[in-house]
């Protein structure tokens, strides 16, 4: 039955469900599992790195669950000027000040430089990557880059600051492309502005650009402090017709992204939301056309909140959930529930489309405290289960493969890479359920692969497959919530050999804000592809880091960055260790101290 199940949900959602493909069943996981099993990294020292803490207001701290591109901190609001000037010439005459000029222009807004923009043709040439060639490194700017009047934010902070990361080595900068800002006011009328000048001064500095079509809404997660809104006419359809956002089984509404169970009804004034996206993108290419393909270089398609492909089941606004919360099914809107019941009567079951399941707990839960979650006889594991999950599954691997096919028509024959984001959801993995991953979409358990399917979805469409977590350990992740059973590293392993086998592109980024070395030597091992299982040749094909801020410019977090930037690009052959590479890095750093540190008073 659950054959024909899967074809009929198939047919009915416009996809193939691809199968099992001989996956095995994976070993269990513990909280005793060891990093050695996954990674070949170093032993954990006695050292522990600092792991970002969220509070929930409660009084109880907690590590935070995977951050997305619109979930961390933006520039800091403008200082006072400093005593200190950008122009003070360093002690050595050869030492470039973009660094400490960069860190300083945080905190306040600078005279510009007087020298010229360094021409374009300077940094043209593009190094051919092949395998073992190391990983290009790219960086994501803040979330406000664009403000809301269409500028671009404290401009010359933001020139000197991209300076800095030219000088630090980096390949260029991603970039947050905000569908409620360009095309806010009205369908149809779409405003670049602020967008082209950050292109025009990534393209003088010789930085690539990989640019996010940003359908979601920014704010209400963790670390957001800007508020980007979908734009005011679709919220307004939302508002007439409530069943185009997403739906928990309280009749909760979800306002972050237009749900897909509406992509193809004429709802956003006479549109379908995936026309809307499409539509978008066509402009974009249209209006940046002489960038794409040598200084836009890659175009990541937003398909859900925080821009990842997946449900939003762990919303952060109104305390509704808590990390490491199991999470809800977001498919109750009358759009979902539809289809859930056309799927049903099809396979036979007309009682199983009536509703998702309700007895799956609350978004603050743990597996065992919910019926369909439990260990022993949890509805997950039925036959009902199969198949509600293969449809939650498949409708967001359709939902997917429908955006994908409008972006792929968009961006033919222009040279520019497309990929898309897949949330890094580690808690809970040791568990029989995996329960996180099945309310966001992904059916992934201790014994079905859930990220095969999505990766050979990308494949079809010549995408890559961006993932978060990179930086994360096991034992970071398990100590404050052992019970959790988290596991980023085994997840990662797991998402690289899905990849390999469906033959697609492997990009990571890093979950949360990190500058201590622990977290860049787990980038540099992940990045590699050391593990049980690939051959030595692979890697992933680029790595975006979270994100330019203040704190990256100080001595020590810039120091250990251009470190980590410089073993990233000499690959995995190469002989140093980071902390030699380091002490490399450390005469060109050295010389700005000062202004580094005045720059770092001003900005507390």
């Amino acid at each position: 039955m659950a054959l024909n199940i899967t074809h009929q949900v198939a047919t009915l959602a416009g996809t193939t469900i691809p199968g099992e493909s001989g996956i095995s069943s994976r070993e269990s996981t513990t909280t005793t599992m060891s990093a050695s099993a996954v990674w070949k990294s170093p032993a954990a020292t006695s050292r522990r790195c600092r792991v970002q803490k969220s509070d929930f207001g409660d009084g109880r701290s907690s590590v935070s669950p995977p951050l997305s591109p619109c979930r961390s901190r933006p520039l800091s609001p403008c200082r006072s000027p400093s005593p200190v000037s950008p122009h003070v010439s360093p002690p050595l005459g050869g030492i470039r000040p973009d660094l400490s000029a960069a860190c300083l222009a945080f905190g306040t807004e600078l005279e510009a430089p007087t020298e010229e923009l360094a021409s374009a043709s300077e940094h043209r040439e593009v190094r051919a990557r092949v395998k073992g060639s190391g990983v290009p490194v790219y960086v994501m700017m803040p979330l406000n880059s664009v403000m809301m009047n269409h500028t671009v934010h404290k401009r010359k902070a933001m020139e000197m600051s991209l300076r800095a990361l030219k000088s630090a080595g980096v390949e260029g900068i991603m970039l947050d492309v905000w569908w409620g800002l360009v095309e806010g006011d009205a369908p149809g009328a779409y405003n670049w502005g602020g967008y082209k000048e950050l292109m025009e001064m990534a393209k003088n500095l010789g930085l690539k650009v990989q640019a996010v079509m940003s359908f979601h809404q920014c704010g209400g997660n963790v670390g957001d402090d800007v508020f980007i809104p979908l734009p005011k006419w679709v919220v307004e359809e939302i508002d007439k017709d409530q069943d185009l956002a997403y739906t928990d089984q309280w009749g909760r509404r979800n306002y972050e992204y237009v749900s897909l169970g509406a992509d193809t009804i004429p709802a956003l004034k006479g549109r379908t939301p995936v026309q809307c996206y499409a539509d978008f993108m066509r402009a974009f290419r249209d209006n940046f056309k002489h960038l794409l393909g040598n200084t836009i270089v890659e175009i990541q398609v937003g398909m859900g909140p925080a821009g990842e492909l997946r449900y939003p089941s762990y919303p952060q606004q109104n305390d509704l959930w808590k990390y490491p919360g199991i999470g809800c099914f977001q498919c109750f809107d009358k759009y979902m529930i539809s289809s859930l019941k056309a799927v049903a009567e099809a396979a036979g079951k007309p009682e199983w489309g009536s509703s998702g399941p309700t007895d799956a707990g609350d978004y603050k839960n743990w597996p065992e405290d919910a019926p369909f979650f439990k260990k022993e006889g949890g509805g997950w594991n039925s036959p009902y289960g199969e198949f509600f999950l293969t449809w939650y599954s498949q409708m967001l691997i359709g939902h997917g493969e429908r955006i994908l096919t409008s972006a792929k028509s968009v961006f033919e024959n222009t040279g520019v890479k497309i990929s898309v984001k897949i949330a890094g959801i580690h808690w809970h993995y040791g568990t029989r359920s995996h329960a996180p991953e099945l309310t966001a979409g992904y059916y992934n358990t201790r014994s079905r692969d859930g990220y095969l399917p999505i990766a050979q979805m990308l494949s079809r469409h010549g995408a890559v497959f961006n993932f978060t977590c990179i930086e994360m350990r096991d034992y970071e992740q398990q100590g404050d919530y052992p019970g959790a059973l988290c596991s980023p590293e085994n997840l990662v392993r797991q998402v690289a050999l899905a990849t390999k086998k469906a033959q697609v592109p492997l990009a990571g980024e890093n979950a949360l804000e990190r500058y201590d070395k622990d977290a860049y030597e787990q980038i540099l091992q992940a990045s590699s592809l050391n593990f049980e299982g690939a051959s030595g040749e692979e890697e992933m094909c680029a790595f975006t880091y979270l994100r330019m801020n203040k704190e990256l410019f100080k001595e020590e977090n810039i120091l250990r960055f251009m470190a980590f930037v410089k073993k990233m690009k000499e690959g995995k052959g190469a002989n140093k260790c980071l902390e030699e590479v380091e002490r490399e890095a450390e005469h060109f750093v050295h010389v700005n101290v000062p202004l580094m540190q005045e720059a770092a008073a001003l900005m507390q």
